[in-house]
């Protein structure tokens, strides 16, 4: 997209966003990409919690060095339209790890975006993707993987589900996958629901209080997002305090 053209709900990496929250852009806001570049071998993590001092379009480009490893873990959890946009290139065995978490009510509109392209042999990519919505909120992952015609031996995985605690709050997945290389392995899945009720009721049967229930059952959901990371109960914390805000 150029700089002086705004995106619309037309536009299909756009399709599920805040129309009104669009309109408000400005052309430099597209513009504000954060570009970082892994040397060969360098392994880097960047945890993000987006809560409502980070509402907004957040725009990360990633060039992944010869056997270096990108990991990001992120949580999205703002009152206001909020966006993490990644694009990213995989060299020769490199790897990127995605967890993200969208989480909380109100009627705001909560997206994360990804593009990842495996440029060279070997290299390997796994995106877990959680959300979790109340109100008339909206939790969105549009996720493409593109494999170069010679990029064989890649290995792509993407993961979401959406956990709906209220009638009126939705998720939508798009998953994509362009493939031109044939010795691949390549997976994406998707799974919209509300929560277990069975699980409620055996908890309650248990002497567990309907809130602390469902707690437990989201944490146990939200924390698939950070399963790769080595502490994530920061990120655990940022990503339940909307619902224990709620409760």
């Amino acid at each position: 997209m150029s700089l002086g053209t705004l995106p619309t709900t037309r536009d299909e990496q756009w399709r599920y966003a805040d129309p009104a929250a669009l309109e408000t852009l400005a052309p430099a806001d597209l513009d504000a990409w954060r570009a970082v570049t892994l040397a060969p071998g360098e392994t880097r993590t960047k945890d993000l919690i987006l809560g409502d001092a980070h509402a907004g379009i957040h725009r990360v480009r990633l060039d992944v060095g010869a056997g270096a490893r990108a990991e990001i873990f992120a949580v999205l959890s703002g009152q206001a339209y909020t966006r993490l946009e990644v694009e990213v290139t995989l060299h020769d065995g490199a790897h990127f790890e995605l967890g993200g978490v969208t989480i909380g009510g109100g009627a705001a509109t909560r997206e994360i975006v990804t593009r990842v392209n495996h440029a060279e042999p070997g290299a390997t990519s796994n995106q877990v993707v959680r959300a979790v919505h109340w109100g008339s909120a909206t939790g969105n992952f549009l996720g493409r993987i593109a494999v170069a015609r010679h990029a064989q031996k890649t290995d792509a995985a993407q993961s979401f589900k959406g956990l709906l605690l209220e009638r009126g709050a939705s998720a939508n997945a798009k998953p994509e996958l362009e493939i031109f290389a044939d010795d691949v392995k390549c997976a994406h899945g998707a799974a919209v629901g509300q929560m277990d009720e069975a699980a409620r009721f055996y908890m309650a049967s248990r002497g567990l209080p309907p809130e602390a229930a469902r707690a437990l059952l989201v944490r146990a959901f939200v924390a698939d997002a950070f399963a790769a990371h080595g502490k994530p109960d920061a990120l655990l914390e940022a990503a339940l305090s909307p619902l224990e805000a709620r409760a």
